[in-house]
């Protein structure tokens, strides 16, 4: 296997040098002779930063473990092994008439680094995150003990892992309530707006109408039409592919370009193009790659970036303050220079999640993608951490390859609850470069008191 397979999404940090498959962790952990800080699992890398990382040790290859073991058909509750792919239970479910409840923006996921992330989609405001569909699950730890877990057995490890970042042990299955759909297709409808004035007058009718609800905004855009984008609404069709999974055609970037393709004169013409097509289009019922997954059709997309990677930056802040935060993070992007290829902003709802540590909270969420340039970028980044965490927001840890331990504390103050469930075998490189400095950094306080 090559180094690259075990590198994050983002490609911005170095990959895995130690790699064992799930078999050999598995007998490791049994035994109880797992080795202090030297474990992480690792999915199929869909994670952009360093969260799926253990720089300091070793990383387990989930992917052998992909085993769905059963599926009530009545129910729609299926229970799978972790490594299996979100894709993999979709096409197992559907004929049944079934769906995940909450997706993200990518079918690659395996069920424990969605459950691990505690992932969301474009439902927030209805289903809430990945982890309010969770059953149970199954988790060894490094006491040689396979743990069964659930909202009413071994609580505190159940809330703890899901959002966990991998850090309570390793997930070996779990059990998972989908949803029950009329089609896989969608009912998709682009609304375009002028401004983020406008969006946010659309923006609560949208939830209450739709299943799924999602904005692009033209990012590049300045003057009156700063912050304009399209509206996308979504809702699965009474009829239409009943429920056969549609095939995709799929593209691929074969190679590493040696910069960054998707420059700033590149996004300002695809921006404009993008938005005349879509908004001109009706009503169309669509499939539900494209609707979901868009970029599953594009192998390999992150290498457009260039061999440097690109960092993402996703913020949630409270309601409240949204109309003046969300064009404050957008305004700092623009003064930077930097253009970011996807830029998404949606409401987050207010069912909450079972995880201990999670994301998604009540409030609006925006995301930014940018090219890795150094020095430049990540000043951009640490600004719009700033302005995030000022306004009472949090930035994504999920996603992140370089906050500050002080940006963490303030987005998740209850930090310190993760660390007391931890796995003392589990370690991950976000977790060594925040919590940790500032547990070391609090130790040292109270030596000093």
């Amino acid at each position: 296997m090559g180094q690259e397979r075990f590198q994050s999404f983002g490609l911005a940090t170095p990959p895995a040098l130690n790699v064992i498959p799930a078999d050999d962790a598995v007998a490791l952990l049994k035994s109880g002779k797992a080795t202090r800080n030297a474990l992480l699992a690792y999915g199929n890398g869909r994670s952009y930063g360093d969260s799926c990382q253990n720089g300091a040790g070793t990383i387990i290859d989930m992917r052998p473990l992909n085993r769905i073991r059963a599926f009530n058909a009545e129910t729609g509750v299926i229970e799978a092994e972790a490594g299996v792919l979100l894709s993999d239970i979709i096409a197992h479910a559907a004929p049944y008439g079934f769906f995940p409840a909450v997706v993200p923006g990518t079918q690659f996921v395996t069920l424990g680094g969605a459950i691990a992330n505690d992932v969301h989609g474009k439902n927030h405001h209805r289903r809430g995150t990945f982890g309010c569909h969770v059953e149970s699950l199954t988790l060894l730890r490094s006491d040689g003990q396979a743990h069964y877990c659930s909202a009413t057995e071994n609580e505190r490890q159940f809330a703890a892992t899901i959002g966990g970042m991998g850090l309570t042990g390793l997930i070996l299955s779990a059990s998972i309530r989908l949803m029950r759909v009329s089609s896989l297709d969608i009912i998709e409808k682009v609304t375009p707006f002028r401004d983020l004035g406008e969006f946010f007058e659309l923006a609560e009718a949208a939830d209450q109408a739709n299943e799924y609800v999602v904005a692009w905004i033209d990012q590049l855009a300045g003057g009156h039409s700063r912050g304009r984008g399209l509206l996308f609404t979504g809702n699965h069709a009474e009829h239409g592919s009943h429920l056969a999974l549609r095939a995709s055609g799929n593209l691929s970037v074969p190679f590493q370009p040696p910069f960054n393709v998707l420059n700033r004169p590149f996004l300002t013409v695809f921006n404009a193009a993008y938005r005349w097509k879509k908004s001109r289009s009706a009503p169309r019922q669509v499939g539900y790659q494209g609707f979901f997954f868009p970029l599953d059709g594009v192998g390999n997309w992150n290498r457009l970036y260039g061999p440097n990677g690109l960092f993402q930056h996703q913020s949630v802040m409270p309601q409240v303050v949204a109309r003046r935060v969300v064009p404050a993070l957008l305004a700092a992007a623009k003064r930077a220079g930097q253009g970011s290829f996807l830029t998404v902003l949606k409401r987050f709802g207010g069912v909450r999640s079972p995880a201990l540590l999670s994301f998604p909270r009540s409030g609006f969420t925006l995301t930014l993608d940018f090219p890795n340039r150094g020095r430049a970028t990540l000043a951009l980044l640490k600004e719009l951490d700033q302005i995030t965490v000022e306004a009472g927001g949090a930035v994504n840890p999920y996603k992140d390859a370089r906050m500050g331990d002080d940006v963490f504390a303030a987005s998740f103050p209850e930090w310190q609850r993760l660390e007391a469930i931890r796995d003392p075998a589990f370690m991950s490189s976000f977790w060594a470069r925040t919590a940790k400095k500032l547990e070391a950094r609090h130790g040292t306080a109270e030596a000093a008191e």
